[in-house]
């Protein structure tokens, strides 16, 4: 029996899409070991980050440099415990040089998978070059990095079809699920006033007092919102909604959300016009550019429910045949070969 190449996969917690990438990795034929680097499991380790971490950061003071050599020093165990046949690495700017010099040292082929900007990363140009390939989700930016002499690649982002189910009974509501930023709060807010009803999830959004405290906010927009949700609850909460809003922030790229809300059969309102390369725009996905238009695409999506779910199957359908984790990690092995 041929014996499967053993894969670690070093990734942030965000989100848990560390647990997509490897099911892919582990369904194309590789022995998958995984570390979240930025993991705080347990009570002790999330009280110590709060007070060691965030609180020294809060008050002014520098928090990041202990932060940065504890996490490195557990990976570059994980990293030499596991001697691993191939490496990838997701983000991993807070890890330290010993990190990078340890992935030098081990020699074996690895790639750097950035899903989110340039400008939220602090790699330096001649890092990329040295530590290359580099796999970006923006094509702009993949192009620039190429220009710049990285050996770069444009992977976009993508969903997971096992955490998929069909949506349930439909809710007449309009929902978001992500980060609080401006323009986000501008949308929706617009949407309630508008009388639209509208859901926003995560704590940023939440009213509930300890999450009013973990984000360090006791401010909340006012728009119905719930607690945070696994990325497996937010695939069956936009499913069953009768549309779900992707807003971007000021990103290069196209959010996650992109791919997964026509991906589990969910009616996508999004402000990114460039979705065409992936979806045909009116039929597959909507576009809107104004408070407008996204007022008007949810009322529709609120009162014809035939015309919605004609794009809610069209939208599925293009991404099981297109926009898995599975066809992204067919492009990572080519960036091996």
């Amino acid at each position: 029996m041929t014996r499967k190449p053993k894969l670690l996969l070093i990734s942030p917690s965000f989100h848990g899409y560390h647990e997509s990438i490897g099911r892919a990795f582990s369904d194309a034929g590789y022995n998958v070991a995984i570390h979240r680097y930025d993991a705080f499991d347990g009570v002790r380790a999330k009280l110590r980050n709060k007070l060691v971490h965030e609180l020294p950061a809060k008050v002014g003071l520098d928090g990041s440099a202990s932060a940065e050599r504890w996490l490195t020093e557990r990976t570059l165990r994980v990293l030499r415990e596991s001697r691993p046949d191939r490496l990838v690495v997701i983000k991993g700017d807070i890890l330290g040089p010993s990190f990078w010099a340890e992935v030098d040292t081990l020699a074996v082929p690895r790639i750097l998978w950035l899903y989110d900007d340039l400008s939220r990363h602090r790699f330096s140009m001649d890092f990329l070059r040295r530590i290359g390939p580099v796999a970006s989700y923006s094509r702009e930016e993949a192009a620039r990095l190429h220009s710049e002499g990285v050996n770069a690649a444009f992977l976009p982002n993508a969903f997971d079809p096992h955490l998929a189910e069909r949506a349930g009974k439909r809710r007449d509501e309009v929902v978001f699920v992500g980060s609080k930023y401006p323009n986000r709060v501008a949308l929706l807010s617009g949407l309630v006033k508008a009388g639209v009803p509208v859901r926003a999830y995560g704590r940023q959004w939440s009213h509930h007092p300890f999450d009013r405290l973990r984000t360090w906010e006791l401010s909340r927009p006012d728009i119905p919102a719930e607690r945070d949700i696994p990325l497996s609850e937010a695939y069956r909460v936009q499913a069953a909604a009768a549309a779900a809003i992707n807003i971007h922030g000021l990103q290069s790229g196209l959010a996650m959300r992109t791919f997964e809300v026509p991906g589990m059969g969910g009616l996508q309102l999004v402000d990114r016009p460039d979705v065409a390369e992936f979806y045909e725009v009116g039929t597959e996905s909507l576009v809107f550019s104004s408070l407008e238009e996204l007022k008007e695409h949810s009322e529709r999506a609120l009162s014809d429910e035939r015309w919605a779910e004609r794009i809610r199957e069209a939208g599925r359908r293009r991404s099981l045949a297109e926009h898995t984790f599975a066809h992204r990690i067919a492009v990572l092995e080519e960036l091996w070969a």
